[in-house]
């Protein structure tokens, strides 16, 4: 792993060529595409995955819909260096459903900004850490919080979730994690981007309609915490993992996924309507080598912002 020196010269080496490299993460995103995957439609019949982009998705099945991480209001990046406060803005909710719940892996503003007018809008629980329940009574709805316990089993309609304690890579040139520590802000008014501190982070273990789902919404682990593998699909965070040590070794040998799906590494300072971006020299386009590195059993498939993959009926091909 670099060193802080080493990860500084590796992003002015990134600068001028930032073009050539987004050109070669687009080409790997679609050859890695999961509609070109021979199993693309391996889901169960009636299961939907959508990435809302960043580290949101969606899940439905039997009509009910569960969001992980959703962000779709999408701050500038001025808005997070004037350090001025910031609220959710609902026009850019689009066509998104009213869920059954919300999980919140952590509550940077990437990850939970929208989550209290989502819920208000719904009226549904939202699963998440101490710093959640502190931010959904700032925004007044802390009755739909739910403060969870680690490696507890809850049944939300067809969905069975655990919350596994995890870590927060250190992006701070590998030496600490910005906006660390517990939310604590009383009111809206306080709450700037930098005020959307992490709190504790889970990974979500997710399972429904017999397949097994593990969201990682950030590039570090307590592995001990992960206490079985198996996972059928490894919904994988890969912004920051230059910044921690044997990353994929340890995640990939505790959780021994069949697939792996990639996410956060769109930049999340464009609105969801403008041209896709790649988030900072993020090299998407080295993925398949590292995760290679460790074992060449791992499928690799990468999803569009707003894709829908659905599991294929007998006898029908995938459906999107």
């Amino acid at each position: 792993m670099l060193g802080p020196l080493g990860h500084i010269a590796a992003l002015l080496a990134y600068l001028p060529r930032r073009h050539a490299q987004a050109a070669t993460d687009a080409a790997t995103q679609r050859d890695l595409a999961w509609s070109r995957s021979p199993r693309a439609g391996d889901l169960p019949a009636g299961l939907e995955l959508e990435w809302l982009g960043t580290a949101g998705f969606r899940l439905h099945y039997e009509g009910r819909h569960l969001l992980i991480d959703p962000y779709c209001t999408r701050i500038s990046l001025g808005d997070l260096l004037r350090r001025r406060p910031v609220a959710a803005d609902p026009r850019r909710f689009g066509a998104l459903p009213d869920p059954l719940a919300i999980l919140v892996g952590h509550t940077h503003f990437d990850h939970a900004l929208d989550v209290p007018a989502l819920a208000r809008r719904a009226g549904c629980p939202v699963y998440g850490s101490a710093s959640l329940v502190q931010l959904m009574k700032a925004n007044g709805v802390a009755p739909l919080a739910v403060p969870v316990e680690p490696h507890r089993r809850y049944e939300i309609g067809p969905f069975e979730v655990r919350f596994v304690p995890s870590r927060h890579s250190r992006l701070a040139l590998g030496l600490w994690t910005p906006s660390d520590g517990e939310l604590t802000c009383e009111h809206t008014d306080a709450l700037t981007p930098r005020a959307y501190r992490c709190g504790q982070v889970w990974g979500l273990d997710i399972r429904v309609a017999g397949v097994r789902f593990y969201h990682q919404g950030s590039c570090d682990l307590v592995d001990d915490e992960i206490r079985d593998g198996g996972v059928d699909y490894l919904l994988a965070g890969i912004a920051g993992r230059r910044f921690t040590a044997r990353y994929w070794q340890r995640l990939l040998g505790r959780l021994e996924p069949r697939v792996i799906v990639p996410h956060h590494f769109d930049d999340f300072f464009r609105p969801l309507d403008a041209p896709f971006g790649y988030s900072l020299n993020v090299n998407l386009g080295a993925l398949p080598d590292e995760i290679a590195r460790v074992s060449r059993d791992f499928e690799l498939r990468t999803l569009t912002v707003g894709e829908c993959v659905r599991g294929a009926r007998p006898g029908a091909g995938a459906a999107r």
